[in-house]
């Protein structure tokens, strides 16, 4: 029997991690205080370790390749097994863990605005499978806290919420689209135009919302197909005269400059994202405490000029 043996270079994982956190080389770079050449090479090693490409190099950035994207999972597992193991003989210095469900939303733009306030708290980044998903890993004690649009407020005795951000919806179009010249955009506009948001999973939260959002206002919303990373949506958007698709205010996507896209607020109202923390009612982590007092802080109450779905909408009026 043969056996392959591999090493694993741990900054190496960090720096990926890293690079797919901050979208480029550079910032990756100044976040894990070592040169762009550094980060170059640890990627390039890891891709040679692996055999593979991780990252498509880009002017506007690096975006993960199909094997990056198998790959990121695992290596964030690694980092958090890494960490783990350095807290189990470390008593008192567990991380805080915050399920942030994708690492480009409102709620990993919060977790970040957390960490500049409190910046002597660890915090590790988990992004899971939405609200149902973090719930159960709050009730297995693998998480401290999650984001996530609750479309249900009843999560029982053991777990509680509050809103966290309300994140407004902005919309993208190619250059010769009929809206491309506007400030801002009315959602109704968006009527005439079909809007495609592949990768939609059924019965999700952001199924709701996007159902609820497209009721309200008339609009035809695709969610079929397989689109292969955010780039392949937008080659279709600046190809298409009346293609639309959405982001998140927060989203920080950045493309080449010459691919033919304009990204525009909604306005007239603002359709918002409703953005809940959950955490166990019980939690003692100082750091889960401490991300629980910023929240009921720094959260904003909707201004009268936004579109919230019907559940969220009835919470806070009230």
């Amino acid at each position: 029997m043969s056996c392959i043996k591999r090493s694993v270079n741990i900054e190496a994982v960090r720096a990926f991690v890293a690079v797919v956190e901050e979208g480029q080389f550079q910032l990756a770079a100044a976040r894990l205080d070592v040169s762009q050449q550094a980060i170059s090479k640890r990627i390039a090693a890891l891709e040679a370790e692996l055999g593979t490409v991780l990252f498509h190099r880009m002017p506007s950035g690096a975006a993960l390749t199909r094997d990056g994207r198998t790959f990121l999972p695992h290596a964030g597992a690694i980092l958090a097994a890494v960490s783990k193991a350095f807290a189990s003989v470390q008593p008192g210095t567990l991380p805080l863990r915050v399920d942030v469900q994708t690492r480009d939303s409102g709620a990993t733009d919060l977790l970040r605005d957390f960490c500049a306030e409190n910046s002597a708290t660890a915090v590790e980044m988990i992004t899971g499978g939405g609200a149902a998903n973090a719930c159960r890993s709050l009730l297995a004690g693998e998480i401290d806290a999650g984001c996530a649009y609750l479309r249900d407020r009843d999560l029982g005795q053991v777990l509680t919420s509050a809103y966290a951000r309300l994140e407004p919806l902005q919309v993208i179009v190619g250059i010769r689209h009929p809206l491309a010249r506007e400030r801002a955009v009315r959602p109704a506009e968006l009527a005439r135009y079909r809007a495609w948001v592949p990768g939609i999973v059924e019965g999700s939260e952001w199924e709701t919302f996007f159902r609820d959002f497209a009721a309200a206002f008339g609009l035809d919303i695709d969610p079929t197909g397989y689109a292969v990373g955010s780039e392949s949506v937008f080659d279709a958007v600046a190809a298409s005269r009346s293609l639309v698709t959405f982001v998140g205010e927060r989203s920080r996507i950045g493309w080449p400059g010459n691919l033919g896209l304009v990204r525009l607020p909604l306005a007239d109202p603002v359709p918002v994202y409703p953005w809940s923390l959950i955490w166990r009612a019980d939690t003692k982590h100082q750091g889960a405490m401490q991300l629980i007092d910023y929240v009921k802080r720094s959260f904003k109450p909707p201004a009268s000029a936004v579109w919230l779905p019907s559940q969220a909408r009835d919470d806070l009026a009230t």
